[in-house]
């Protein structure tokens, strides 16, 4: 196989542990303990390596990233190499002295998780009060001058409030929001049907969605794609498995997209074991899903098989056991109709909580559920 063109983005997932609780949360249900963590100096390895393979930015995520107390070292080793930094947050713990730390350390950029328009509303979906904690956080970044993106996971209990949430970005002066339907992997799997929003949802979200694109009295970056558990075409897999970006985990394991560690027999390679560059070019997790040859039919066969690149591989392990199957989010798989099924959901249960050992106690993951 020929060598595969660099990657320009890279999502630094410095730690599992956060102080919201969110249902939709789709980090893996086993958290990497904070004992088990990457040090700063061994972060400052993984971007140096990261910037001579061609990578261009950097989103500083976790969990909650404020939770590291070396988070400026951090910052300031992917700057030194000259990578894009976004530091992604909740914003909780983002005091004037922390952000104006990060800021000295060369911080580019501010993405802030924002769960509802509503406080009250917002507060429960998070797990614990961080409202106001979010909006003071907006204000000190735009203070300082820095770009802020506001982020949204979008399910049953915050669709409706979709207007709202665009009428908050504005009003926080952001300059663009990302309107995320929930991926379904992790805890946001074990909750599925609780957040599987309605079609009449939807509709109502693709008017609004149009309504504000039509607006000429806003800059604001509008950024919405519709969840493809509705559409019948399947989201691309990260613009391809391997080909345009890499995740590292908390402990080192670098993987192709953030979801790919529910796969078990993947063998994710560490960045304690092997060069970020080998992992990218050589390594069988990263080949096993690249290009088109893996494919089986119908996508092997299909038109569009260089534009979705198959689907997405954790998708259709998480629905169907099998990471290589057509992913049932087309509606030329033969597991699309049961895949629709899952989308009518007339008595949907209370979320439960990102807490731990409650999926122990309240749920057996649901997964392979076709």
């Amino acid at each position: 196989m020929n060598t595969p063109a660099p990657p320009w983005a890279l999502l630094s997932e410095l730690t599992h542990s956060c102080p919201l609780h969110c249902g939709y949360c789709s980090n893996p249900l086993e958290l990497t303990r904070r004992s088990h963590e990457l040090a700063d100096e061994q972060w400052a390895a993984v971007f140096a390596q990261a910037a001579e393979l061609g990578v261009l930015h950097t989103h500083l995520s976790g969990g909650e990233p404020l939770l590291r107390r070396d988070l400026e070292d951090i910052t300031q080793a992917a700057v030194r190499v000259g990578l894009y930094t976004q530091l992604v947050t909740s914003g909780v713990g983002l005091t004037a002295k922390r952000l104006d730390a990060l800021v000295d350390a060369g911080l580019h950029s501010v993405q802030l998780s924002v769960q509802h328009a509503d406080p009250v509303t917002s507060d429960e979906i998070g797990g614990r009060r961080s409202f106001e904690a979010k909006r003071a956080a907006a204000r000190l970044v735009r203070e300082r001058g820095l770009p802020l993106g506001i982020n949204v996971v979008l399910h049953r209990h915050n669709l409706d409030a979709l207007d709202d949430l665009l009428r908050l970005a504005v009003a926080w002066e952001a300059d663009r929001i990302e309107l995320a339907n929930t991926q379904f992997y992790g805890w946001g799997l074990l909750n599925r049907t609780a957040l599987m929003p309605t079609r009449g949802q939807l509709a109502r979200a693709r008017t609004t969605i149009a309504h504000w694109h039509e607006r000429a009295d806003t800059a604001l970056d509008i950024t919405w794609v519709e969840p493809d558990y509705f559409t019948g075409t399947p989201k691309p897999c990260m613009g391809g498995w391997g080909a345009v970006s890499l995740t590292v985990t908390p402990d080192g394991t670098v993987l192709p997209c953030p979801a790919a560690a529910s796969i078990p027999d993947l063998d994710a390679p560490n960045v304690r074991d092997h060069s970020l560059r080998w992992i990218w070019e050589d390594s069988p997790a990263f080949t096993r899903y690249r290009g088109t040859e893996w494919m089986p039919t119908p996508c092997r066969t299909c038109d569009r098989k260089t534009e979705d690149f198959g689907g997405c591989r954790c998708q259709a392990f998480a629905l169907t056991g099998d990471a290589a199957r057509t992913d049932p989010a087309c509606s030329l798989s033969p597991d699309h109709t049961a895949l629709v099924a899952l989308t009518h959901v007339s008595d949907p249960p209370a979320i439960v909580p990102r807490r731990p050992g409650a999926a122990r106690q309240t749920h057996t993951a649901r997964s392979h559920q076709l």
